[in-house]
């Protein structure tokens, strides 16, 4: 069962420039952990000490992950992993 993951823009250097990659696996752990695999240099910008960063979104569909099952929310051939960074910045107003 292949799932697409979608590669948000900010983090397509470190993924071979793809802008999604088809994965099989069972959860959404392991399909990250399989992508990372492929992409070491984007594992350092999801995950610190094999915990997914708290500043990382993850969605399957239009779901929350910390809202379902977290990283063991079993994943269908149909599904689609959202990997949302939060990003800070702008203007502070005087």
């Amino acid at each position: 069962m292949a799932t697409r993951i979608s590669i948000p823009t900010a983090l397509r250097q470190y993924a071979g420039n793809n802008s999604s990659v088809s994965i099989e696996a069972p959860t959404v752990g392991a399909a990250l952990k399989t992508l990372t695999a492929q992409y070491p240099d984007l594992g350092k910008h999801l995950f610190a000490d094999d915990k997914l960063r708290s500043f990382v979104n993850v969605y399957v569909n239009d779901d929350d992950i910390r809202y379902l099952d977290g990283e063991t929310t079993p994943l269908t051939e149909r599904d689609e992993i959202s990997i949302i960074p939060a990003i800070a910045g702008g203007n502070a107003k005087d």
